[in-house]
């Protein structure tokens, strides 16, 4: 799977916060850290998250729920799951109300990791060649 490395998070959370609004700033460095890893987690030799939407789910859920940014959690959660969406070839058609309201989900606790495979899922239009 293609990946997104600790750095680019940092300057894609701070151009997104540049163009809509709110406070740049780190939180818990290790949070972001350990959201972006946490995909690639083994137990006994095997992944813990099988395929490579299972492993998006578990980043995007990460980054949005341990708040390791001051402001923009739900922003970077998101961006950042469109753009490894993109990353990996897969393609999805969404509108934005969907997308706030997968975030806003993600951060009330009414959607899981589960729930965001689901929504990628379910939200497939093909993968690039």
């Amino acid at each position: 799977m293609k990946t997104i490395n600790l750095e680019e998070v940092l300057l894609f959370h701070k151009r997104i916060v540049q163009a809509t609004g709110g406070s740049e700033g780190i939180r818990d460095l290790g949070l972001i850290e350990g959201s972006l890893n946490r995909a690639f987690q083994t137990f006994e030799g095997h992944d813990l998250y099988k395929d490579t939407e299972d492993k998006i789910a578990a980043i995007t859920y990460s980054l949005i729920k341990n708040h390791g940014f001051v402001d923009g959690n739900k922003r970077i959660g998101i961006a950042v799951m469109l753009l490894l969406l993109q990353l990996n070839n897969i393609r999805i058609q969404y509108t934005q109300k969907e997308l706030i309201e997968l975030g806003l989900g993600i951060a009330d606790g009414s959607i899981d990791e589960k729930g965001i495979k689901r929504w990628i899922i379910s939200h497939l239009s093909g993968r690039e060649k």
